[in-house]
C-alpha cells in the first residue's frame, strides 16, 4: 500500500517525538511492505515564525491531499512566548481549531490505556486496576455546546449569558457510525453517554444511536447518564470498551480517563472525517520547558501513529505490531523520565524510539 502522510512536527518537544514516531512508522512499513511518502506541513508556532499566521490556506490545501496527518504538540509558554502577544485568532492553538474545521474532523478518538506494568502510576487502588484497562472514548468534535450560538447581554438590568447546545440527527449519526465501527474492531461493547433524563439534545442523541445500532447487532449497546459514567470510570474503568458521547461530555470524560492512567505522556489521540482522513496527535502539550533536552516521552506520538494505521488505512495488523512493541518495552522495565520509578531503566527520547523499533515484528 502507498501511504501519503502529512507531518506536522509542531513546537516545543513536537519535532523530537514526531521523529521517533516516523522512525517506528518506517520500520513497520518496511517490514510489512508498504511505501510511505511524507509531506512536511507547518502549523502553530512554527507557522507563525515563517508565515505570520498559525495556519495558511496553502497548508490546508496540501493537508487535504494527504491520506492522514501525524502531528506533534503545538504551542508554547503563554507567559514568555511572543506568539501569545498576538491576537487570539493568530496564536498557535487557533491553527489547530482551523485545521480541524477545514478537514471536517468531527470524530475524536482518544484511548485511555493502563498497562499492568504501569499500574503504580494510577491514582486508583490496586484492587480496582490490578489488570489494567483499555478503553476508547469517541467524542463528537464539531457540534454541541462549544459551537452553538452564544451571547452575553443585559436583561432587565441583569447580565445574562446564553450558550446554545444544538445537535441535528445527521451530526449524531455520523459519529455514532464511526463509534460502532471502532467497537466492531474491539470487544464489540459500546456505552453511549448522554443526559437524556434532562436534555432534549440527549434524547435525540439516544434515539439516533439506537437507530444506528440496528446496523450493528453484534455490538452490545448500553446507555449511561453522564454523571453515572463519571462515577463508573473511577469505580470500575475496566467495564468500558468504547464510550460514545457528545462534545462537552467527551471533553470532560476523556480528561478524567486520561488521569486514571497516571501519565498523559502515554496517551494518543486522533480525529477523523467521513473519508477516514485523520489528524493524529499526542494528548499532552508541547512542554517547552523540556524541549531539546531529549527527555520527552515519545510513546503517545508513536501510539498515535499506530492509530493512524488502524483508523485511516485499515492496517490493523501493523497497528497492533506497534502497540505490542510498546507493551513489551514497558513490561521489560524501560522508561522515560516522566514515568520512571525505582528499579526501572531510564531511556532518553531517541533510545525509547529505538527500543520500540527493535520489538516490532
Amino acid at each position: 500500500m502507498n501511504l501519503k502522510i502529512g507531518i506536522i512536527k509542531g513546537d516545543g518537544i513536537g519535532p523530537e517525538i514526531v521523529t521517533e514516531a516516523i522512525k517506528v512508522l518506517d520500520k513497520v512499513c518496511d517490514l510489512y511492505g508498504h511505501d510511505v511518502h511524507y509531506v512536511d506541513l507547518l502549523l502553530g508556532g512554527s507557522s507563525i515564525d515563517v508565515h505570520g499566521v498559525p495556519l495558511t490556506d496553502d497548508t490546508i490545501r496540501i493537508a487535504k491531499e494527504c491520506d492522514a496527518i501525524l502531528m506533534g504538540s503545538i504551542g508554547g509558554d503563554p507567559e514568555t512566548s511572543p506568539w501569545y502577544q498576538l491576537e487570539p485568532d493568530k496564536r498557535p492553538e487557533a491553527g489547530l481549531l482551523k485545521i480541524r474545521k477545514a478537514l471536517n474532523l468531527f470524530t475524536n478518538i482518544r484511548p485511555a490505556i493502563l498497562y499492568k506494568s504501569l499500574k503504580d502510576s494510577s491514582p486508583l487502588k490496586e484492587e480496582i486496576i490490578a489488570n489494567g484497562f483499555n478503553m476508547i472514548i469517541v467524542r463528537e468534535l464539531t457540534g454541541g455546546l462549544y459551537f452553538g450560538h452564544r451571547y452575553t447581554k443585559e436583561v432587565d438590568g441583569i447580565l445574562t449569558a446564553v450558550d446554545q447546545l444544538v445537535y441535528n440527527e445527521q451530526e449524531i449519526e455520523r459519529v455514532a457510525i464511526n463509534a460502532f465501527e471502532i467497537a466492531m474492531k474491539r470487544d464489540k461493547r459500546l456505552t453511549s453517554v448522554d443526559k437524556a433524563n434532562v436534555l432534549d439534545s440527549s434524547r435525540l442523541w439516544r434515539k439516533v444511536v439506537n437507530r444506528v445500532h440496528q446496523d450493528y447487532p453484534e455490538v452490545e449497546l448500553i446507555h449511561m447518564l453522564v454523571d453515572n459514567c463519571a462515577m463508573q470510570l473511577v469505580k470500575d474503568p475496566n467495564q468500558f470498551d468504547v464510550i460514545l458521547t457528545e462534545n462537552m461530555f467527551g471533553d470532560i470524560l476523556s480528561d478524567e480517563a486520561s488521569m486514571l492512567t497516571g501519565s498523559i505522556g502515554m496517551l494518543p489521540s486522533g480525529s477523523i472525517n467521513e473519508t477516514k482522513l485523520g489528524l493524529y496527535e499526542p494528548s499532552g502539550g508541547s512542554a517547552p520547558d523540556i524541549a531539546g533536552l531529549g527527555i520527552a516521552n515519545p510513546i503517545a506520538t508513536i501510539l498515535s501513529a499506530a492509530m493512524m494505521l488502524q483508523y485511516s488505512f485499515d492496517l490493523d495488523t501493523e497497528a497492533r505490531a506497534i502497540e505490542r512493541a510498546v507493551e513489551e518495552v514497558i513490561a521489560e522495565g524501560f522508561r522515560t523520565k516522566d514515568i520512571l520509578t525505582e528499579g526501572h531503566i531510564l531511556l532518553n527520547t531517541a533510545q525509547m524510539g529505538d527500543k520500540i523499533c527493535e520489538r516490532i515484528r
